[in-house]
């Protein structure tokens, strides 16, 4: 029997090949969501970049010497949350399958939680480094979620622009981080022990030596809380982001893939702001149902219905031994192989050291051109939200290689050629240090987010998250990578590691004019056309088809007398 029958215009209906009208502005309730979990690349952004003002304090100093006096120390627990989130990154794929990518974001905020609680209560260096790793875990974990859960529930035509998102919120924390840093180190003071002289560094500048400059009484300026408030206070939004995440839906796919068909048509009417019967809805979700079909049909045929562990080792090896699967991953991994290699995170580490190598003096100023680096960081990351759904991803990537490229040979070039020279040049100096900011423009528009856009969206839904978990854990790698020789670099071959990422540049913009097919505007059951796997894209094309009519739904769009849309429900 027939339990409803929705008549509508065709013209009234507006085709998805229309919807690249669309703005992120059209549905609130959608940018929400993805502005809601993007407070994960917040966590993110703020734990990379509050660590560096930390270890600038005297007072941190004072109660972990060992850590602010020695440098290969010092790069051990900062880069412990690197090497953790490289862990959780890559182990997460088959917990956000079995939990869910909601479920998932809220175990890695309560993880995230603990891990600073550990090391804003710290101590010991003990604590302080399980409390770096259990939050590197928690970060590496949200990283890898996050991407998945906003390219899953958004539609196609502003899925770039959502998913940019992420990217923003990591430089708003990070420049949050900078700001924080700045005020909390004034608690108490600047000094650990006002009265007692500094006898580390050259007798001309003396500075802080944190075995002998601490009164018996420890400090009795600057206080702790200047630097466990700042550690402490990235709770805050984890806990904002844990909390919020219950009254927010899972994605529309993960609920079909697990068969809970009615929940999935409830969260995708709130999330297109439909009614759950409108043609748009059960047209998307046949679309998802397809593609679930479609792989059921080949995990039958090629892994003889397994399950559990089993199911989960196959479908990782068919990411390495399906050509199709391989293609695609070995793009995203290459993408967020370049994001690294590029140079940028040397520039967020080292900024300070590569202005004083062009020329500013003091630990004040280079410090304040590091300040203004971010905001440049920040506010470029905005063109991407703006446009990437608009011109496509791969426009952006290949201006941002050629703008990046073009800056660090320049950069290059003027240290090359004026070398420990430079403070009399200040000419020179300004000219290599705008081209770092213009590096920055380029590179934040471009590579810095579509890094996290492109391997959100090209993978089918069974491998997804199994995909995401091993691209995103290249990332973090080659983060670990770039955080250990960019010093050695810096020292030794000077304005030969500006050459060495602009050679990286000119290859990422090589790549991806012959090897990264444009996304823009497709849903993601739309990838396998996309990359050419015609022969997939039409067998999901036929289990929809059949789908459509074991629900008994008429998905052609018209009705042949009358030239209206109809979608009817039988049972």
């Amino acid at each position: 029997m027939a339990i409803q029958q929705l008549h509508q215009s065709s013209q009234e209906f507006e085709p998805p090949t229309k919807a690249a009208k669309a703005s992120l502005l059209d549905n609130p309730y959608l940018l929400g969501v993805a502005l809601f979990a993007s407070l994960g690349g917040f966590l993110f952004g703020y734990d990379q970049g509050v660590v560096s003002g930390v270890l600038t304090v005297e007072s941190f100093g004072a109660k972990f010497p060992k850590i602010y006096a020695d440098a290969g120390f010092k790069g051990w627990w900062v880069s412990t949350i690197l090497l953790t989130a490289w862990f959780g990154s890559l182990t997460n794929g088959p917990v956000a399958d079995k939990f869910g990518r909601k479920m998932n974001m809220i175990i890695a905020v309560i993880i995230f939680v603990v891990g600073s609680s550990i090391q804003a209560g710290a101590v010991s260096i003990g604590m302080l480094f399980v409390g770096r790793a259990i939050a590197g875990l928690a970060v590496g974990m949200l990283t890898m979620v996050i991407p998945l859960y906003i390219s899953e529930v958004s539609s196609s035509e502003i899925r770039g622009g959502l998913v940019v998102l992420q990217q923003l919120s990591i430089t708003i924390g990070i420049l949050a981080s900078f700001w924080i840093d700045y005020g909390t180190h004034y608690i108490g003071g600047t000094r650990c022990s006002p009265n007692v002289p500094y006898t580390g560094g050259p007798i001309s500048s003396p500075t802080f030596d944190p075995y002998k400059d601490v009164g018996p009484n420890g400090c009795t300026g600057q206080s702790s809380a200047s630097w466990r408030i700042p550690l402490a206070l990235q709770i805050l939004p984890a806990l904002i982001l844990g909390i919020g995440m219950i009254f927010y839906p899972d994605t529309p796919r993960w609920l079909l893939l697990q068969e809970r068909d009615e929940e999935a048509f409830r969260a995708l009417s709130k999330l297109r702001r439909l009614p759950a019967d409108h043609p748009t809805i059960v047209s998307e979700a046949l679309d998802i149902k397809a593609s679930i079909l479609l792989e059921n049909t080949f995990t039958r045929d090629h892994y003889n219905n397994a399950s559990g562990l089993k199911l989960h080792a196959a479908q990782y090896l068919s990411l390495f031994t399906n050509k199709s699967r391989f293609r695609r991953l070995a793009i995203g991994c290459c993408v967020m192989f370049f994001q690294q290699f590029m140079g940028c995170n040397a520039m967020i580490y080292y900024a300070p050291t590569m202005f004083a190598s062009l020329g500013l003096s003091g630990n004040t100023t280079s410090l304040l051109a590091t300040g203004v680096y971010g905001i440049v960081n920040c506010l470029s990351t905005i063109p991407a939200v703006l446009l990437i759904d608009k011109v496509g991803r791969r426009p952006l990537l290949m201006c941002g290689a050629a703008g990046t490229c073009i800056s660090l040979v320049i950069v290059g070039a003027i240290v090359g050629a004026y070398g420990d020279g430079l403070g009399s040049h200040k000419a020179a100096g300004w000219v290599g240090i705008a081209f770092i900011y213009i590096y920055d423009v380029n590179f934040s528009y471009s590579f810095a987010p579509i890094g996290w856009v492109l391997p959100s969206e090209i993978f089918t839904l069974a491998i997804r998250s199994k995909a995401i978990s091993i691209t995103t854990s290249t990332t973090w790698m080659c983060n670990f990578i770039i955080g250990l020789v960019t010093p050695d670099m810096l020292a030794q071959i000077k304005w030969g590691t500006y050459i060495f990422f602009a050679a990286f540049c000119l290859l990422a913009g090589g790549f991806t004019y012959f090897f990264v097919p444009e996304t823009r505007g497709k849903t993601l059951e739309d990838m396998d056309l996309v990359f050419g796997d015609t022969a997939a894209h039409e067998e999901q094309e036929r289990i929809r088809q059949i789908e459509a009519q074991l629900r008994g739904v008429q998905i052609d769009g018209t009705d042949p007398e009358k030239g209206n849309m109809v979608v009817e429900h039988t049972e």
